[in-house]
């Protein structure tokens, strides 16, 4: 038998929708892309004292004991569907989690998905038994429910394998291949995107509009199979109108704020090829096209406007 590791530490990446937010709970299909500049890392070492598993989640000042943790704990809840999948209990682990998180928190970068993703790559490879990806994606769902309340699949997917995806709920994962590299930029507004609450607001208007609810999820869907095709088949600068044209419909939906718009409008004037909001919404981030040469300097409009945090990140896969 060997030996099992002291330490074992483990990462996952943020990640960004590029097209199809909130569409994308209704059945639409949706783009996302993994975003490794910014990574959350877990790392399992012995526990201190008695049997079970203690979390320390460094970013937020929390520690949490998972034997003494409410059920729906979402990093409680992760540890104890991981210990589930591999037929351990509680009873039977002296272990200590660390977790750390370079992703902006509810910004709709996934950072609740890729701390959990961290947490069950760490805690199976510690405890011998690796988890495959499928089997990683499916166990931080669990999770994501707990954050979002009906979320769509395509964070715990993006961030779990690590791949740009082409995704529509019930699907198999359609892995998105990238015709031709390209940069994007993600501006953090820094406030908060309660996803879970703008997914209930959307689901709401829907339930009393849901015939122009329906149409504007429609076309939201054709937008997203036509930048598709355009990422697939290299012809990147048509991703910036595709995303103009996404933005207002996601206006429509009544999911943008003006300080959203004030973030877009700086991109553009800093020669964004074109700009839309990125997860839930109303708080968060916006994405934008760029080209390399343009990069910086729309990353010097969007620091200008205030934007609390700018990413420049090249899509590869």
């Amino acid at each position: 038998m060997s030996r099992k590791p002291q330490v074992t530490r483990a990462s996952a990446p943020g990640k960004v929708i590029l097209f199809g937010e909130h569409a994308v709970v209704y059945g639409r299909p949706a783009l996302a892309v993994p975003v490794t500049d910014v990574q959350a890392v877990a790392t399992v070492d012995a526990g201190r004292s008695e049997l079970g598993v203690t979390v320390y989640a460094h970013d937020i000042g929390r520690t949490i004991d998972v034997c003494q943790a409410e059920a729906e704990e979402p990093l409680s809840l992760t540890v104890r569907n991981t210990l589930s999948a591999l037929s351990l209990r509680l009873e039977e682990v002296q272990l200590a989690v660390h977790v750390r998180s370079s992703i902006p928190i509810a910004s709709g970068m996934g950072s609740g998905a890729a701390v959990a993703t961290a947490i069950v790559r760490a805690l199976s490879q510690h405890l011998g038994c690796p988890l495959d990806t499928g089997t990683v994606s499916s166990l931080v769902y669990e999770t994501e429910q707990v954050y979002h309340g009906t979320p769509s699949g395509i964070d715990n997917t993006v961030v779990a394998f690590e791949q740009s995806v082409y995704f529509r709920r019930g699907d198999p994962i359609a892995i998105l291949e990238v015709g031709q590299p390209f940069w994007v930029v993600i501006a953090d507004s820094g406030v908060p995107s309660l996803t879970r609450q703008t997914v209930a607001d959307v689901r709401s208007v829907w339930q009393r509009c849901p015939e122009a609810y329906e149409r504007l999820f429609d076309e939201i869907g054709a937008v997203v199979d036509t930048a598709r095709a355009a990422i697939e088949g290299g012809e990147v600068g048509s991703l910036g109108p595709l995303m103009n044209e996404n933005q207002d419909l996601l206006r429509q939906l009544g999911v943008s704020s003006p300080m959203l718009e004030g973030l877009i409008e700086a991109a553009q004037r800093g020669g964004a090829l074109g700009a839309k909001l990125s997860g839930g919404g109303v708080g968060g981030n916006i994405v934008a096209a760029v080209t390399e040469e343009s990069a910086d300097r729309v990353r010097g409009y969007l620091l200008d406007a205030e934007a609390a945090q700018v990413i420049v990140t090249r899509v590869e896969k």
